[in-house]
């Protein structure tokens, strides 16, 4: 579907979308770094021309261009010869800097870290408290006052040179005058600074707002003990009491933060996975990860209705029922439609499962369900077993229905065999590898990654993924170092001989990953026709050490014709 064709406008119109990511320009207006040729020619003719670059454009043949063209949404020309510019086109000279397609996460949860209470801040990319403390204090100079900071799952100790959670009295350091709240994982433990002290004993003294919230329980050596108070009820309860202020504008403007962020590390198109749905009020059994399956996306179809969205996102549907009249999957597969929307943001199939695996009979025939519907599938798989269980039940499924060009695929798979993977092939099935068990590995005897190599080596369609925002960084360029160097946190190698070159893993998160959204006629390479998303690169990635992968942002990306995020 065309970005800008009017005769979808009415399917997008019920879906709350506009002008997809066009109103972003005014949010992120262009730095001087280019040339205006004149003024005068009407918008839509307008061009944006990147030149004098090295453009990795993951075509089929590998091409590195040094100039593209980019009109209405799309790139026209690539190649070494930049056409002459028209009265009103826009010339950027990248002098030299690397250019890729926008890369694409096909296992991600977004549209959960959207929803986070307090103002999120990005820890992943820290290395130390003292790290951590730098990127706390600037968060705190556009916080008001009274607000928290928060920052909820993406990282962990293992990344940190201390190998620890900051001290209450380090908090407060960075920190003193607005509450903090840091969670990590799913379920905590959590930690917290002398102000959010003070109002998680404060709510522990109170009547209780619901019967099922547990102390919280501060301890008093918290200023310097590293966690200030566990996981699991105590994480759980502190959660909901930050749930219960957040208001819709709130979730909005955390939506904005989260596609700000994507955008800055060259990440421009989400297949979201969502986690453990739960309908209903909040309550303080939930988790980092539960969400109300109905209303989760409203944030994103809201700024998706003012024009705002600059990131891509499609949405899938999991459901995690093991009530063998599986209800909640029967009335999604009644009653949604999948791949419904625009370019911009669109509903996916089922994932990041339809039932839970450990279900047996009930399981399997929630697959059946999603076969017969003819629905997309997905399975997060974590160990042979697990994969042995998804492919018979995908063969089964397909003598009964036809599954083979429905692009039903399996996620995770630390361990593969031949046999497994030649059987997913002839079911026409996909395979995301997982690349995001690097920063939670502490043993260099214990392999955590995926088989990259077995799974390249042997041709079947594959991608890779990093799981954001749960477990692990959004920042794919870590997970492509984990990727291409098989180095854990602690520098330990811990991925066997199951490492790719750098070629392989950039093409996996962009040409590869691309396929998983039903999208690789439209993205993922840098070719004419296609819808014009890349990043322009602060280092050369194919040159740079392999340290230095994991500090390559993007200086310039563009989603959809339009500049998103400009730092040049």
């Amino acid at each position: 579907m065309k970005s800008k064709d009017k005769t979808r406008f009415s399917r997008r119109k019920f879906l709350g979308a506009t002008a997809g990511a066009a109103a972003a320009m005014g949010a992120w207006p262009a730095t001087g770094h280019s040339v205006q040729v004149s003024a005068g020619a009407p918008a839509s003719e307008q061009a944006l021309m990147l030149i004098n670059g090295r453009i990795h454009t993951m075509d089929a043949g590998n091409t590195i261009a040094t100039s593209v063209t980019i009109r209405n949404g799309r790139f026209v020309t690539v190649g070494d010869a930049a056409p002459s510019p028209s009265p009103g086109d826009r010339v950027i000279d990248l002098k030299g800097r690397t250019v890729v397609p926008g890369l694409i996460e096909g296992h991600i949860h977004s549209v959960s870290l959207a929803n986070r209470p307090g103002y999120h801040t990005i820890l992943e990319n820290t290395t130390s408290i003292r790290e951590i403390q730098e990127a706390l204090a600037v968060r705190r100079r556009e916080v008001p006052e009274g607000q928290w900071i928060t920052s909820m799952g993406g990282w962990h100790p293992n990344q940190w040179a201390e190998h620890r959670h900051p001290t209450r009295r380090e908090l407060d350091e960075a920190v003193p005058d607005r509450p903090v709240l840091l969670y990590e994982r799913f379920t905590g433990p959590a930690a917290t600074n002398t102000l959010g002290k003070q109002f998680f004993d404060a709510a522990d003294a109170s009547p209780k707002l619901h019967p099922n919230v547990v102390p919280i329980r501060v301890a008093e050596n918290g200023a310097i003990a590293p966690a200030s108070f566990a996981g699991g009820g105590p994480s759980a309860s502190a959660l909901y009491y930050l749930r219960r202020l957040q208001t819709f504008e709130d979730k909005k403007r955390s939506t904005m933060d989260a596609m700000k962020y994507s955008a800055s590390v060259g990440l421009t198109a989400h297949l979201d996975q969502v986690l453990f749905p739960t309908p209903g009020p909040l309550h303080p059994n939930q988790i980092l990860s539960n969400l109300d399956q109905y209303r989760m996306y409203d944030p994103w179809l809201a700024l998706h209705r003012e024009g705002r969205t600059i990131i891509r996102l499609q949405m899938n549907f999991l459901q995690n029922q093991s009530d063998p009249e599986l209800p909640e999957l029967k009335e999604r597969l009644r009653n949604q439609f999948q791949f419904f929307g625009d370019d911009m943001m669109m509903t996916g199939g089922i994932g990041e499962w339809a039932a839970p695996l450990s279900s047996g009979a009930v399981w399997r025939e929630a697959q059946r369900l999603v076969g017969q519907a003819g629905w997309r599938n997905e399975n997060s798989v974590g160990s042979l077993a697990d994969l042995t269980q998804v492919v018979e039940a995908y063969e089964a499924v397909n003598k009964e229905f036809d599954i083979t060009n429905l692009r039903w695929m399996v996620h995770h798979v630390p361990v593969v065999n031949n046999d497994l993977l030649t059987r997913l092939k002839r079911l026409g099935c996909g395979v995301q590898m997982a690349a995001f068990r690097w920063v939670t590995s502490s043993d260099p005897k214990v392999v955590v990654g995926a088989p990259f190599r077995t799974i390249v080596d042997h041709g079947i369609q594959a991608g890779i993924h990093g799981d954001g925002v749960h477990i692990a960084p959004l920042n794919p360029w870590l997970q492509i170092y984990f990727a291409t160097t098989g180095l854990n946190s602690f520098g330990a190698p811990v991925n066997g001989d199951q490492q790719i070159t750098r070629q392989e893993a950039l093409r996996l998160f962009t040409r590869g990953n691309s396929w998983f959204l039903r999208m690789e006629n439209k993205i993922g390479s840098i070719e004419p026709g296609k819808l014009a998303d890349l990043a322009v690169l602060n280092k050369d990635y194919f040159a740079a050490s392999d340290g230095e992968i994991k500090q390559i942002r993007s200086v310039l990306t563009i989603v959809d014709g339009n500049i998103v995020h400009d730092a040049l």
